[in-house]
């Protein structure tokens, strides 16, 4: 499997680089002491074509793959993560479904809009009580007339409630099934529909300029034809949407690790102690030395599964490894990286708790390392629950 990047992808890399180097890296640390939404710099990512990158070009993308996604997954991630999260979370989350499972109709209403960066969509699944577990959905919506009438609450959901967003797809109860476990679909409700409805967005540990927010639907009604994909299948709709957000994540993870090697470099070569920069002494050079060896690792991760995607073949496994190794991978840098700089790494002056504050959360959301474990244990035959 060759991993070398073709002349288009390194063209690719270059622009996205140059993009969060003069948009994203200098207005970050603003954006996340005030949890401010970058909107400006979302649409502007948008007229470049980002949304878009996986989606047909009928549909308004431009036709590439999850391999040129993961590169600009990494090139965001690594100044930083809350503008990463929000392109990844729009594609991954808000376009898949429907690219995945939605009719004609569907696309070219809400599809061609997202790609095109004209819009934010969003996925729901998760909820107060029900997180990997989505036979524990409480939210329900049943058939009226010729709608769905929603009832039920959303947690943790990405991009629900800026200016751009146009609409979440949401997993409800739609009946039971002979075995007495629940019938999942996926429904997709615009904004303004009235009976939905957004909180404030979550004061979280990281990602401050990220939009985060618990949804609410109550006798929410949208027209029949808002079923995406078929009925009952929604669990395994949003199972194969996650199985692909988890190399987003995984590209992620690799970006900021990377960011965080290249500052703890920079530091250790000019920060001097003893007479000499500690750079040469080995308890900082090995750390450093480990850290690119395993950010290597990772990316090396990522890319397989990201091309195993794009051939259209089983890649599932291949998403975890790359998910739960790059994960774990990002906390280990972001700590890294405070290590070494010490008490500067505390302050919030620096970069340095950005980073860090925005690492965990990768080993948590698209599945968690215990989930990714599972997965994997599952792939390799155990009988484990």
């Amino acid at each position: 499997m060759d991993f070398e990047l073709t002349e288009d992808q390194r063209a690719l890399k270059a622009t996205i680089r140059e993009f969060a180097e003069a948009e994203v890296a200098p207005r970050a640390a603003e954006w996340d002491r005030q949890g401010i939404f970058p909107l400006e710099t979302i649409r502007k990512l948008g007229d470049l074509g980002v949304m878009g990158i996986p989606f047909p070009e009928e549909y308004g993308g431009l036709g590439q793959g999850s391999f040129e996604l993961a590169i600009v997954m990494e090139e965001l991630a690594r100044v930083d993560s809350s503008v990463a999260i929000t392109v990844g979370a729009n594609v991954s989350l808000g376009g898949a479904p429907i690219a995945l499972f939605g009719t004609e109709e569907q696309k070219q209403r809400w599809l061609a809009p997202l790609a095109r960066g004209e819009v934010l969509g969003a996925f729901g699944a998760t909820e107060p009580g029900c997180g990997s577990d989505l036979q524990g959905t409480r939210t329900t919506a049943r058939e009226e007339d010729d709608h769905w009438v929603i009832n039920g609450t959303k947690a943790f959901i990405t991009n629900a409630g800026t200016e751009m967003s146009a609409f979440v797809t949401i997993t409800a109860v739609t009946g039971m099934r002979p075995d007495g476990r629940r019938e999942i679909s996926n429904i997709l409700v615009p904004n303004g529909t009235p009976g939905y409805s957004s909180a404030r967005p979550y004061h979280k540990l990281g990602w401050h300029a990220s939009d985060t927010r618990e949804l609410s639907f109550e006798e929410c009604r949208v027209p029949r034809d808002h079923l995406v994909g078929q009925r009952g299948a929604g669990a395994r709709q949003f199972l194969a949407v996650l199985d692909g957000g988890r190399i987003g994540v995984a590209a992620m993870s690799v970006g900021l690790a990377v960011g965080a090697l290249e500052m703890a470099l920079a530091y250790a070569k000019e920060r001097t102690a003893f007479g000499r920069p500690i750079a040469s002494n080995q308890a900082v050079a090995f750390k450093l030395a480990d850290l690119d060896m395993e950010i290597e690792a990772a990316r090396l991760l990522t890319y397989k599964a990201a091309k195993l995607r794009d051939a259209g073949r089983p890649f599932a496994r291949e998403a975890a490894h790359a998910k739960l190794f790059a994960s774990e991978l990002a906390v280990r840098a972001a700590d890294a990286a405070m290590q070494v700089f010490g008490g500067f790494g505390y302050i919030e002056e620096s970069p340095i708790p950005r980073f860090y504050r925005d690492a965990k959360i990768l080993t948590i959301g698209e599945g968690t390392s215990e989930i990714q474990r599972l997965v994997i244990a599952r792939h390799l035959g155990c009988q484990v629950s």
